[in-house]
This record gives structure tokens, C-alpha cells and sequence, in this order.
């Protein structure tokens, strides 16, 4: 272990506060430096070691791709009995799992599944729309055929966007089981964890039946740590616990498969398409980004009281590995700190650049239903909402900015905002911000879209607005409305039954031709476009 990588990693505890944590720093294969720290449990003085379980969430995504591209290759002693091709009989299950209209002509594939580029609604956001509760209870086999029942359209058609779903993932799951006749967690240790050598890694589907010592927390430091609840099962999309040693074995089997034809992460780990052409920036469980200028491939993973990632670069061969058991860790911005001190890239030095004075209110893109929000941020920044939470941009001349994910100009009342990742540019009108009406009776009331199986309750007092929701998981809790503009709200979603949550929903307001309400438009950028009509 080298001097510096020790000095690094020796300064993070501190500079990222929590209960707990567990880094690794890899060189050419070789580990470099680990770093634990903290309460794996605070009320029982249980410390962090490198060898507690910790759920790793979606990190098993690439996983679950590797399985399914070395069932391809290596199929199992029924699948080779059928005499069909692997992945013909893999991809023919798709017929067994989803509604016709999401296969009849339209190019779905199951590539399109591994690269979130099927245009199918992430599950764990719809399940706020099902009436489920935070801390509610959500069964694989229970639930999740009632869920993929409820999917009859896309929000785009696939192949030509990006955008992050569960869902994809959780039909890959069940393709393979159904196929195989195994279960996903047998087949993972046969095929993924003694391959790659994580000894004590297994899934575990269930989340409140996690391996203890672990604890997972909520809170902060300004106002404590407590227990994180969750009652979810996932198998597939997540569900993998793994140590840190299991991650650093993880780690050595990436850098010395990462050129390897016949490795399924050799394979996978290939920079993916769209149907365009366009290269794309997620595939099979990875995604590609740039830190400080240095190409990464890389996945996070969060659950209630948990942030997790793990990280390599190609070029100079580093992994970096960041376990963190809080709800508010930032376990990317730990990895990207530390692969930054790593490669001795400098603090950027950029012109301070002033935005012009148009640019705060809200904005609707018609496309996707979606209201975009722009603030005021620090000296030369704007604070951009598109997804769950307010980006930082900088400001690059009076009406541009960007930052490592978008750039957003404004041309006038259009605010124009391009997402290379999701392979999408948004054309977004602004709002006109209208006085709060003293009375919001006409919105209220119930509403039921068809198509999801899902009711919309509006309630208020004043010109304040409440939205509930129903569905086949129970009624679920009251959530807070704000206005954004004349017929345009925000529904808050700070917290569900995945974390990270949708955050806000935009509900749109339809009138008919006589200008009362006939029925609302929801969608978050996790599941748009969903049409309830007013009952």
C-alpha cells in the first residue's frame, strides 16, 4: 500500500461524516489501500470491518447481466436439451412475462432491457402511484406479476432514449429463472460469485432479513441516526449483500476479465447504442462517465439507509470501492473524490461567469410532461431541477451553462436542456407564474387512470392542495401539492419504498371544451405521461 493512497483514504472519514463506512482503492488489480471506519450497528458499538454484509442494490444489475451473457454462452443442461439458441430462448420468455402490446411490433429486445433503453416505467416509482406506503411490504411473487401486468405502454419507444428502470431488470430475473429452472440466487453463486471469488456474498431478496451486524441509518448528524425501515423484496434489479473483501475480489476479477473476449464483463463492459447509432452511456448494468477527465465504469447502489459504488477506470486500471450504511452518504462523490486525489487531477479553475437575469421560474417540455425548475445557485451557478434533486450548472456565458451531465441554454421563453445520457434534448416553454387562487375546490376530487389500475385523490383547504394514491398495494400516504403555474403542479415525493425516491411528480391539468377540469397528466422522470381522468 503506497503512502498516499493510505493518506487518502485516511482523510475520508472525516470529510464524509457518517456512521460508518468501508472503502478499497485497487491498482492494476492489486489492492492498494482500504479504509474502515465507524458502527456497522451505533446502538450495539458494533464496528465496520472489511467483512460486513452490506446490501450493494444495484450494483447487482451488472451482475445479473453477466449471468444472463454466460447462460448465453454456457447454457445450462436444459436449455441445451430445447436445441434453441440461448438467447432465443431467453428473449422468448419476454412473450410469457409482458402485456402484447409492449412486443408487437415494436423492436423490443432484451438489449434493450440490459441498457434501460426499453422505454418500460421504472416499478419502484409506480408503486407510489399503487398506494404503496414507505415501509410497506412488496413481494416478488405477490406483487410482481400484478406490477408487470399494469405495463402496457412505453414512455418512449425503445431503443431511441435512456432512461433508469427496475423493471428491466426485474423481467431479465425472471426470464432466467423460468428458462433455467434455478433459482437466481443459486445461479449467481455458480456463475458470478466463485467465478470472481466473493466468498461470502449471496442474495438475499428480502430486506428486512438482511445478515446483521449492519444497521442501515436515516438522519444526520444535525438531528441523529436512526434505523432505516425496509420490507421490500427485490431479486434482480437488487438484492445482492456482499462484504467489503467480497468487492475487492469483485474488483480483481474486473481488471483481469476487462479484455478478455470470453469473459461475460469483458463483453459487457463494451460501450453499448442506441438504434441510431448514437454510442450510449449505460449498458448491461454499467455506467460510463467521466471524473476529472478519466473514463470510468461504474454503478451506485441505494436502499433506506444505505449508499454504495463501486468504480473502475480503465485506462490507469484503479477501482475504487465506497460501502457507506446512511441514507444522506454520497458514496459517487466519495469514489470520485478519492479516484481525483488518486490521479492528481487539480481543482478546476473556471472563469467565473455571471447568468443572465431571465433565467429563474419554471419550465414545461411538452414531450415529456415534465416541469423543469431554475434557480439562483452559488457565485456563477444556476440550480437546475430535471430529475430528483437540483443540479449545480455553471454558467459559461450569460445564457449557457452545463455540467457534467447537461447543458441548458435559453432562447427567449424556452429554456433548451440537453441530456447526452438519456440521449434526449428537452424544449422546455416557461411557465407564467400566476397569483395563488384563494380557492383550488375545481381540482379536487377523484381520478383513475385505466391503465395502471391506479386512483388519484385531490383534497385541500384554500389554496392548499393534498394528493393521495390507491392501488393494488393499499392506500398510501397523503403527499403535499405545490402550484408551479397556472394548471401545473408539483407533487412532493421525498420518500418511498425504493431510495432513492421519485421526488417531485408534475401534474398537468386538462380541461375540456367548456374549461372544467376533465383530468390530470402525472409523470416523473422515472415514469411520465400517465393519463388519469377525473371520475
Amino acid at each position: 500500500m503506497t503512502a498516499s493512497i493510505l493518506d487518502i483514504l485516511a482523510d475520508v472519514p472525516s470529510r464524509f461524516r457518517g456512521p460508518g463506512g468501508a472503502v478499497a482503492v485497487l491498482r492494476d488489480g492489486k489492492l492498494a489501500g482500504q479504509q474502515c471506519w465507524g458502527y456497522a450497528d451505533l446502538h450495539r458499538r458494533i464496528p465496520m470491518t472489511a467483512d460486513t454484509l452490506l446490501p450493494i442494490c444495484s450494483i447487482t444489475k451488472q451482475m445479473l447481466c453477466g449471468l444472463l451473457t454466460d447462460l448465453e454462452r454456457n447454457p445450462t443442461p436444459a436449455m441445451r436439451a430445447r436445441g434453441d439458441e440461448p438467447a432465443e430462448q431467453l428473449a422468448g420468455q419476454l412473450g410469457q412475462l409482458l402485456d402484447p402490446n409492449l412486443l408487437q411490433d415494436t423492436g423490443l429486445t432484451m438489449r434493450h432491457l440490459c441498457n434501460n433503453q426499453s422505454g418500460i416505467r421504472d416499478y419502484w416509482a409506480l408503486t407510489v402511484l399503487w398506494g404503496a406506503k414507505p415501509e410497506g411490504h412488496f413481494s416478488v411473487a405477490d406483487h410482481g406479476p400484478k406490477m408487470l401486468a399494469r405495463m402496457k405502454s412505453f414512455h418512449f419507444q425503445p431503443g431511441t432514449e435512456y432512461s433508469y428502470a427496475n423493471t428491466n431488470f426485474f423481467i431479465i430475473a425472471r426470464c432466467i429463472e423460468q428458462i433455467t429452472g434455478q433459482p437466481l440466487a443459486e445461479l449467481l453463486v455458480q456463475r458470478i460469485f466463485t467465478p470472481a471469488g466473493m466468498e461470502t456474498a449471496r442474495l438475499c431478496a428480502n430486506t428486512a432479513e438482511h445478515p446483521p451486524p449492519c444497521v442501515g441509518y436515516e438522519g444526520d448528524e444535525a438531528l441523529g441516526f436512526y434505523p432505516g425501515v425496509n420490507r421490500i423484496e427485490w431479486a434482480g434489479d437488487a438484492g445482492i449483500v456482499a462484504s467489503l473483501a467480497d468487492m475487492i475480489a469483485y474488483e480483481q476479477f474486473v481488471d483481469r476479465s476487462r479484455d478478455d473476449s470470453q469473459s461475460w464483463y469483458g463483453t459487457n463492459s463494451e460501450q453499448q447504442k442506441y438504434n441510431d447509432g448514437t454510442p450510449a452511456n449505460y449498458g448491461f448494468g454499467l455506467a460510463r462517465q467521466l471524473v476529472g477527465g478519466v473514463l470510468t465504469v461504474r454503478h451506485g447502489g441505494a436502499l433506506r439507509g444505505y449508499r454504495l459504488s463501486r468504480s473502475y477506470a480503465p485506462e490507469p486500471r484503479v477501482s475504487i470501492v465506497v460501502l457507506l450504511n446512511q441514507e444522506h452518504g454520497d458514496a459517487g462523490a466519495v469514489s470520485d473524490y478519492i479516484l481525483k486525489r488518486v490521479m492528481g487531477v487539480p481543482e478546476a479553475k473556471n472563469e467565473v461567469v455571471s447568468p443572465g437575469p431571465d433565467w429563474t421560474g419554471v419550465y414545461l417540455d411538452s414531450d415529456t410532461g415534465l416541469a423543469i425548475t431554475v434557480g439562483q445557485g452559488g457565485v456563477g451557478e444556476l440550480l437546475v431541477k430535471y430529475h430528483r434533486k437540483p443540479q449545480k450548472m455553471r454558467v459559461v456565458e450569460a445564457y449557457k451553462a452545463q455540467s457534467d451531465g447537461m447543458v441548458a441554454s435559453l432562447d427567449g421563453t424556452t429554456l433548451h436542456l440537453h441530456v447526452p445520457h438519456d440521449n434526449r434534448t428537452l424544449h422546455a416553454q416557461r411557465v407564467a407564474s400566476v397569483k395563488p387562487a384563494s380557492n383550488f375546490s375545481e381540482l379536487e376530487g377523484d381520478y383513475h387512470c385505466a391503465e395502471i389500475d391506479s386512483d388519484f385523490h385531490c383534497s385541500g383547504s384554500g389554496d392548499m392542495l393534498y394528493g393521495t394514491f390507491d392501488g393494488f398495494l393499499g392506500q398510501g400516504p397523503v403527499h403535499m401539492m405545490r402550484s408551479l403555474g397556472e394548471d401545473l403542479w408539483a407533487l412532493a415525493c421525498p420518500r418511498a419504498m425504493d431510495s432513492t425516491p421519485p421526488g417531485d411528480w408534475t401534474i398537468i391539468v386538462r380541461r375540456n371544451d367548456d374549461g372544467k377540469v376533465a383530468g390530470v397528466t402525472i409523470g416523473c422522470w422515472l415514469a411520465r405521461g400517465l393519463q388519469f381522468l377525473k371520475q
